[in-house]
């Protein structure tokens, strides 16, 4: 019989295609994947990967466990979110998400006084790009930005959120205005279509701060949520008083539904709610700078 780290360790290889995601993935050595797949493989005397000039290949051997070893890491999971549910101890660690941005921008003074408050829980505090599977439990509570979360996520939308076209006090604004854009946007946005028609894309772009800072360098101007640039309230850099259509995205609290009764995840998930609820203004853009259109 297998224990779950073999399916754990098999799974990894399988979606990463090589041995090195892996190790990151499972955050372990390298030399610890390759040794624990070996070792499966002896076990049962059938090769599961090729080793090809890529990285790994399922055999069909791989292939043919493949939806089995899903069904494992389903099950396992399920096991660990019921059992994590019905702990009612204000300690313990949270693995808790969130953008960097509203992090550093909305709520690092927040979680200072969050740990202030209840020393005894550890949070797992992860701010990287992509979106953490909370039915795998890589994330416990997490702060979304999202117009839709998944049905088997409970909490609360705070508040939706409200874009604005944010500029460099000396930008330009007429003529071929140049406009900072998202990675993957080649054609005009049709904010720029509406309010610049001859503006032209200068930068992409993949993360909301690092727009900011494009922005305030004078690179051009940007559609923004209001709350990073309204937060940083840099003198330089305001708001054009231009419409805006309203977002049908929201700031939403979320948790796992098998972890609400979870003691510390509730008080978690309450405090980030209170907290975020104070800041409502900041992120319908009621306390943006304006600037001259």
């Amino acid at each position: 019989m297998n224990d779950w780290d073999d399916i754990r360790y098999f799974l990894a290889v399988a979606r990463n295609g090589n041995v090195t995601s892996a190790a990151k993935a499972l955050d372990v050595n390298h030399s610890t994947v390759s040794r624990r797949i070996r070792a499966l493989e002896e076990k049962h005397g059938v090769r599961l990967f090729e080793r090809i000039h890529s990285g790994y290949e399922m055999t069909d051997a791989g292939s043919d466990i493949f939806d089995l070893a899903l069904e494992l890491e389903l099950r396992n999971s399920q096991i660990s979110r019921q059992l994590f549910g019905l702990d009612n101890r204000l300690q313990g660690k949270i693995n808790l998400t969130m953008p960097h941005d509203i992090l550093e921008f909305c709520l690092i003074d927040e979680i200072a006084e969050f740990r202030k408050k209840q020393p005894d829980i550890l949070l797992n505090l992860s701010v990287a790009q992509g979106l953490k599977n909370m039915a795998a439990r890589e994330a416990d509570v997490a702060i979304r930005l999202t117009n839709a979360p998944p049905d088997y996520l409970i909490g609360k939308k705070i508040t939706s959120l409200q874009h604005g076209i944010y500029a460099q006090k000396s930008a330009k604004l007429s003529g071929e205005v140049p406009i900072v854009v998202w990675n993957g946007e080649d054609e005009l946005p049709l904010w720029a279509k509406t309010h610049f028609p001859d503006a032209k894309i200068v930068l992409q772009i993949n993360d909301l701060f690092s727009m900011y800072c494009a922005v305030k360098a004078g690179i051009g101007i940007a559609r923004m949520p209001c709350y990073l640039p309204d937060a940083y309230a840099n003198k330089e850099v305001g708001r054009l008083d231009l419409s805006m259509p309203s977002s049908d995205w929201g700031v939403w609290v979320l948790s796992h539904v098998d972890l609400k009764n979870t003691a510390r995840i509730r008080y978690c998930r309450e405090f980030l709610i209170d907290k975020l609820t104070c800041k409502k203004a900041l992120f319908e853009g009621e306390e943006s700078t304006y600037l001259d259109g």
